[in-house]
């Protein structure tokens, strides 16, 4: 039987190609902005370049059937990031002072040694969870984790949780993180092993109204305590963003258990009316519809940090200004929620079309592994891991540009932050090992020739 290829040395070719990409934007960002190539322009794109390959070196051992474009597009945004953080620590000083600031301190090197962090806890998950399956073990305890992560921040007083108005972190001392973002990965995990063991009773169908059939009313359970999860994240915790996010996820894993259209229509209207009731409320979230119907109304007050982001992207146009020739600075947050905004004003449109084409991609080889995984929790897995990502670029990117509010998430891979970086890094592990499965030959088992005295007999009476 042939031997079917691993494709580990075409991920390696699309990774240095990554990789060299970075290069080239690192030392275009620091003409951009510094007035000329530093000598020391390649320190943090080749350091970032040496943890990528270590990864790959560890996807190669422990994963060698692996996808191999997950890694590399994910090493590009990754990379893209750190040097376009440097480029906001170039920003914040004079002219003058731009060519002398080291490469070791400031955003864009923290970036790194957080992106050093989460390697290594993509690394070991993949060592330490060779099969995807000995996840459903855990389902319950991770679960309750999930659970418990998002309710830290809210049950802390506003000191120790709130920024910008929502409780999303824990800060103890210097230290700071958003434990919500390792609950997404959680509840993932629970939210499948749940559903595989539910999803025949939750197909079972009552009324048919329109040509859809909708589920029966004592089914509902399961949507309802999680809507209601999600409107407590929502009253809580101020954050409609991470609501959101909690609902949406359970919802489309729903689908994809059941095949059933009504699921999705119930949990749209569901959230809908659960975010009309909350609006009613919650005065954060009323402030960020009114910034969104309207941000120029108070162009700098309230509605300065939207205001500047459109502006940003009206100024970026088609092509851009060019990397490190804008001026992304002058947008808050411009490090965080707003990373988009500085990238569109400097790689315009066509560059953050490329840059998001870049998050599609990821989605579209995680829900491949979806569909060519045998068991029905790795396409669960696989499929509510793959949209999260993908649901969650849009919720940020969306509020950036105002078709939806503002919502405060970070943006996968670029954000500053170590807790957003770390966990979807671990994300991108799970989808790794499960493609790893999936692609995975089957090795057929020879069998021995039926003997004689071994076949069965039947004896019919007339």
């Amino acid at each position: 039987m042939p031997r079917t290829p691993t494709r580990r040395n075409t991920e390696l070719l699309l990774l240095l190609g990554a990789i060299g990409i970075v290069l080239i934007f690192s030392a275009a960002a620091e003409a951009g902005s510094a007035g000329e190539v530093t000598a020391d322009f390649w320190v943090l794109p080749v350091m970032l370049g040496l943890v990528l390959l270590a990864a790959h070196v560890v996807v190669r051992f422990v994963a060698p059937y692996a996808d191999p474009v997950i890694l590399p597009a994910v090493a590009l945004l990754n990379g893209l990031g750190v040097v376009f953080l440097r480029r906001l620590d170039l920003g914040e000083l004079n002219l003058k002072d731009r060519a002398g600031l080291s490469v070791f301190s400031g955003l864009g090197f923290k970036q790194l040694i957080w992106t050093l962090v989460a390697i290594g806890l993509f690394s070991a998950l993949l060592i330490v969870v060779r099969d995807h399956k000995s996840i459903s073990r855990y389902a319950y305890s991770l679960g309750l984790a999930g659970v418990v992560l998002v309710a830290i921040p809210a049950v802390l007083p506003s000191s120790l949780s709130e920024v910008n108005g929502a409780k999303l972190w824990v800060r103890l001392g210097p230290v700071s993180f958003q434990p919500g973002e390792f609950a997404k990965v959680a509840l993932l995990c629970f939210f499948a092993y749940y559903l595989v063991r539910k999803r025949e009773v939750l197909s079972l169908a009552s009324k048919r109204i329109a040509g859809i059939d909708f589920p029966r009313g004592r089914d509902l359970g399961p949507v309802l305590a999680v809507w209601l999860f999600s409107m407590l994240v929502l009253v809580f915790e101020q954050d409609l963003g991470t609501a959101l996010m909690y609902f949406g996820m359970f919802v489309v894993m729903l689908y994809i258990a059941t095949e059933r259209v009504s699921w999705i229509l119930i949990g749209l209207g569901t959230f809908a009316g659960g975010a009309v009731l909350a609006h009613s409320m919650v005065s954060r979230l009323q402030l960020r519809v009114s910034i969104w119907w309207d941000p120029f109304s108070d162009a700098r007050g309230k509605g300065y940090q939207l205001v500047q982001s459109l502006l940003g992207f009206g100024t970026g146009g088609l092509f851009g200004t060019g990397p490190g020739a804008g001026q992304p600075t002058i947008i808050p947050e411009a490090e965080n929620d707003f990373i988009t905004a500085g990238f569109g004003e400097e790689i315009g449109l066509f560059g953050l079309t490329a840059l998001l084409c870049l998050y599609m991609v990821v989605v579209m080889r995680g829900l491949r592994t979806a569909v060519g995984v045998r068991d029905s929790f790795g396409k669960l897995l696989a499929g509510g891991l793959s949209f999260t990502l993908g649901l969650q670029v849009f919720v940020i990117v969306g509020g950036v540009t105002k078709l939806i509010p503002l919502t405060g998430q970070t943006t996968p891979f670029l954000s500053a932050g170590g807790s957003s970086l770390m966990a979807n890094w671990l994300l991108i592990a799970l989808l790794i090992r499960i493609s790893d499965a999936a692609r995975r030959p089957v090795l057929a088992t020879p069998k021995e020739p039926l003997k004689l005295q071994d076949a069965h007999t039947e004896v019919i009476r007339t």
